[in-house]
């Protein structure tokens, strides 16, 4: 029988904890109620939303994506080969436009956006479908809003490359699991 080093234990135990923990956040954001989900830290996301993100990190490796920074911005690619993830991927970004758009700004797990929806009436988007995904394009005249626009793109490539981790360092990055953040001490929603 090989002997279990000390180090090879804490290794265990940190995996373990993280994957608890992990558990524990993910089915906190998917059950929360929608009171909560509209709320600080997830502003204008209500739960159905929440839900196909989830699925949308959950299947990740099903989705691909290409990022050309093109004068101003960027135009991305993003595309699967399957049909009920194309349509999840195509309703998420139209909705996500829709909330810009309309000033309904949404918070959770990104750094960038609220710098988009703070200056949307300052740069330019156009949305293509495509059979298997989206087109986006993004431009500005403002190098500072210019390089808020690569920086949200990098963002989401972060979530489709990584899944559930960049999704989990997005939201410690943004303060949203400490105190004050959105899961404050316990576990409970606390103000932001």
């Amino acid at each position: 029988m090989a002997k279990l080093t000390r180090r090879a234990a804490l290794a265990a135990l940190g995996t373990g904890a993280g994957l608890l923990g992990l558990g524990y956040v993910l089915r906190n954001l998917v059950d929360m109620p929608a009171s909560h989900a509209n709320g600080p830290g997830f502003g204008g996301v209500d739960s159905m939303d929440m839900s196909k993100y989830m699925n949308m990190f959950m299947r990740h490796t099903e989705l691909r994506r290409n990022v050309e920074e093109i004068p101003g911005g960027i135009r991305t690619t993003t595309e699967s080969d399957s049909p009920d993830l194309v349509a999840e991927l195509q309703a998420h970004v139209s909705s996500m436009y829709s909330h810009v758009n309309q000033g309904s700004e949404v918070t959770c797990m990104s750094s960038s956006l609220p710098t988009l929806f703070r200056r949307a009436p300052d740069y330019h988007r156009q949305l293509t479908f495509t059979a298997k995904g989206v087109v986006a394009e993004e431009t500005a005249s403002d190098p500072n809003l210019t390089d808020a626009i690569r920086a949200h793109a990098r963002e989401v490539t972060g979530f489709v490359v990584e899944g559930m981790p960049a999704m989990m360092q997005g939201m410690m990055g943004n303060g949203m699991m400490g105190p004050g953040g959105m899961m404050g001490p316990g576990g409970m929603m606390g103000p932001r």
